[in-house]
């Protein structure tokens, strides 16, 4: 069987380690969880969120050289921000301010340079003509 990226799959945890799970797929087939794709919140230890035997439903996310990428994360509803509903609608940004126009930087930017450049020209002046007396 040919394990397609983005297909959901239902697979037996194997073992465990303490940098992934490996998966138990249909046919045989042998794929890995990586410990960052195990839930959407920080994972310290695989076994507080998966055991041997346990029955899961992963999503391929890559197959490469004959090993295949599973996550079980993406199978899963994301957790809702503290004090909103999972599918509240989000406020309206304020509008942004339109950014301005590449003249008009550079307009500043020449204008900026041209006081900067007059005031050392002044500085270099200043001590130049003091130093002939």
């Amino acid at each position: 069987m040919e394990f397609t990226v983005g297909t959901v799959l239902e697979g037996k945890v194997k073992t465990i380690t303490k940098y992934g799970a490996f998966v138990a797929l249909p046919e045989g087939a042998t794929g890995m969880v990586h410990i960052s794709e195990i839930a959407h919140t920080y994972v310290s230890d695989i076994r507080e969120h998966l055991t041997e035997g346990q029955d899961v439903k992963v999503l391929v996310i890559g197959t490469q050289d004959g090993k295949i990428s599973l996550s079980v994360k993406r199978t899963l509803m994301p957790p809702a921000r503290p004090g909103k509903p999972h599918n509240a609608p989000r406020p309206q940004a304020a509008p942004q301010p339109a950014e301005p126009s590449f003249d008009a930087m550079l307009k500043r930017f020449m204008a900026d340079s041209d006081s900067k450049i007059s005031g050392i020209r002044q500085y270099a002046d200043h001590r130049t003509k003091s130093r002939r007396r």
